[in-house]
């Protein structure tokens, strides 16, 4: 159920919270832009009243940080801060201005801060009262529901310790607000916990080189906690198949005939095929006709309707039951698959042929009708499979046995038939869920054969492959593959930034509105042949390619790393601060990665370095 609340006005809201005496106050908002828009809202408001000691200690704490932090001047909530006592804290803001906003709320001197559900994860904010207004929250990949253990981490926030004997938890009416599904969740227990562990190149190559086999490493895999309810599974399933299998061996021993336990799990195998077989096998003239009408009418043929057979239609396309076709006097329509009568031999390219010629060569007899399957025929091939399935099963009984005593061995395989098809079904199980963990790194370890990183029949990482596992970056093969390619030593430091921020970004996230030089586009031109070699490799191989180089990254780091100000990249980009230093960081450190291959790569591992310190500049740090 939807709720549409009206949502009350921030500084209505802050002002009934002081009334009530619950301040300070944690007010969890839906996005970034609501939570900046709420901490304007609420300093503008002229009938907020202002503690001038707690706005003069705001004062000295801010001095205090502008000598370290110089970037915060020019901030554009410094004033709704200093002198309003109200925030917004959300990834959006650079990390020193976040910072400051965490010591202010640390020593009491804010009312209020608003932010994103993200902020209760990491930040300890002493707060009386925590404010939700949103059931929903924004994530990567668009709204979805609040988890319980993110609420439990918003509502455990209310409470000062060693101020407040109890924390307060408010629900907000807003357009995202649904208390129904608020209180169910607090009182869901917490999510379980999800493993990151997660076949990568980097870590298969680790694993090899320190264990020295496949075999090591999928054990190692196997025990892992992303595998931990899958081992359950598997442990549950070879209980049960113990079971089965002792039960079955007791059936053997206390028989009268000879049957061994392969001789049991053979004849399963053998009358479950015949059995799937049969169940296959069309029954009617009319099952045969309407899976031959499926295969053979196809775009460009010739069909006919009704009783008489005499109105023809030239077949346009075919979506599973329906036709669409072109009647003889040019008008289309659309009929079941079932209504067809004749079908006719040729196939006409239909942008090509003249559709009043297709219809006079059934008139004149040049176009003949195709000679429907018969039910004898269709059943002939399937009738001989079982035919010889029938005479593997009769093996299994000694040609000496009376037909009484072979009855009583039949019955006796019967009744163990079940216990044989358990087994045989979880042994399959068990195969597959143990092939879960580990084929994901056996794609990829095929795949770095491929280029040299890893010898897979001997099962040894090769030279190239140990720095290869040394780069911790978040699609190492495309970085590994333009070191090999020796792509960094042809480029000028502010291509180097631009490249590395295209494969370190979010691959969905806008990162401004700069335009790409014409040289970076030509390095990025370039490098496509690399990635579209590499994911051809990697599909062919079971492996999700990587996703997309983040052109806007590219120029936007090009920029920076080119020399311009701050000021005027957050300005022309018209992105937000945070996302830009988080940006830039990720580029930088995965330029540092690169500059400790100084032993395998001398000359990229300079460019890299050089590259590195241009581009974690204040205020990236």
């Amino acid at each position: 159920m939807k709720f549409k609340l009206p949502e009350i006005p921030p500084p209505k809201l802050i002002t009934t919270l002081r009334s009530y005496n619950l301040l300070p106050a944690i007010v969890f908002m839906p996005t970034r832009r609501r939570c900046d828009e709420a901490a304007t809202e609420v300093a503008l408001d002229k009938s907020q009243k202002i503690d001038q000691e707690k706005q003069a200690a705001r004062f000295e704490i801010y001095q205090e940080f502008l000598a370290q932090y110089p970037e915060i001047k020019s901030h554009k909530h410094r004033k709704i801060l200093l002198h309003g006592g109200i925030a917004a804290h959300h990834a959006g803001h650079i990390p020193a201005w976040k910072l400051l906003v965490e010591k202010m709320m640390a020593k009491g001197l804010l009312n209020a801060i608003f932010a994103t559900s993200t902020v209760a994860a990491g930040v300890d904010f002493p707060a009386r009262t925590v404010v939700v207004s949103n059931a929903d929250t924004r994530g990567n990949d668009g709204w979805r529901s609040l988890q319980a253990s993110e609420l439990q981490q918003m509502t455990g926030r209310a409470g000062r310790r060693g101020k407040d004997n109890v924390g307060f938890v408010v629900l907000a009416p807003s357009n995202f607000q649904n208390p129904p599904k608020i209180a169910q969740l607090l009182k869901s227990p917490p999510d379980e916990l999800q493993s990151k562990f997660r076949a990568t190149y980097t870590s298969l190559l680790n694993l090899l080189d320190a264990f020295g086999g496949f075999a090591q490493v999928r054990d190692i895999a196997e025990k892992s906690f992303a595998f931990r309810e899958t081992a359950r599974t598997i442990s549950k399933l070879e209980k049960q198949s113990e079971n089965r299998l002792q039960n079955l061996r007791e059936k053997l021993e206390k028989s009268e005939f000879n049957f061994t336990l392969e001789d049991v799990c053979g004849f399963e195998r053998l009358t479950n095929i015949r059995l799937r077989l049969q169940e296959k096998i069309p029954d009617t003239r009319r099952d045969i006709r309407h899976e031959w009408l499926k295969e053979t009418i196809v775009s460009g043929r010739i069909v006919s309707r009704g009783k008489s057979g005499r109105r023809f239609f030239l077949v346009i396309s075919v979506h599973g039951e329906k036709i669409s076709a072109m009647r003889e006097d040019g008008e289309g329509t659309t009929f079941a698959l079932s209504h067809v009568n004749r079908v006719y031999e040729k196939i006409y390219l239909i942008k090509e042929a003249p559709v009043g010629q297709a219809f006079d060569e059934i008139q004149a007899g040049k176009n003949p009708p195709l000679d429907e399957p018969k039910l004898s025929l269709k059943k002939g091939g399937a009738d001989e499979t079982v035919e010889i399935i029938n005479s593997l099963i009769e093996k299994f009984f000694p040609e000496n046995l009376s037909e009484e005593a072979k009855r009583s061995a039949a019955s006796f395989l019967w009744e163990c038939w079940d216990d044989a098809e358990f087994l045989e079904k979880t042994t399959r199980d068990i195969d597959y869920l143990k092939s879960e963990i580990w084929l994901p790194f056996e794609h990829r370890a095929k795949v770095l054969h491929h280029f040299g990183y890893l010898d897979f029949p001997s099962q040894k990482v090769t030279e190239r492959g140990k720095w290869l596992a040394d780069l911790r970056v978040d699609r190492p093969l495309l970085v590994g593959e333009a070191l090999r390619h020796r792509l960094f030593e042809k480029l000028q430091t502010k291509q180097v930034a631009g490249l590395m921020a295209a494969l370190a970004a979010d691959s969905d996230r806008n990162y401004g509105e700069l335009y790409l030089s014409d040289e970076i586009l030509d390095v990025l031109t370039k490098f496509e042949d690399i990635i579209f070699n590499v994911s051809n490799v990697e599909w062919k191989n079971g492996v999700e390619p990587a996703p997309e180089m983040n052109f806007s990254a590219a120029a936007t780091a090009e920029r920076w790393a080119d020399g311009m100000a701050w000021s005027d990249l957050v300005f022309q980009t018209k992105a937000e601060e945070g996302d830009l230093v988080r940006l830039l960081s990720r580029t930088g450190e995965a330029l540092m990665q690169v500059a400790h291959l100084k032993d395998s790569n001398t000359e990229a591992a300079a460019i890299a370095r050089t590259t590195a310190e241009v581009v974690l500049r204040e205020p990236i740090r």
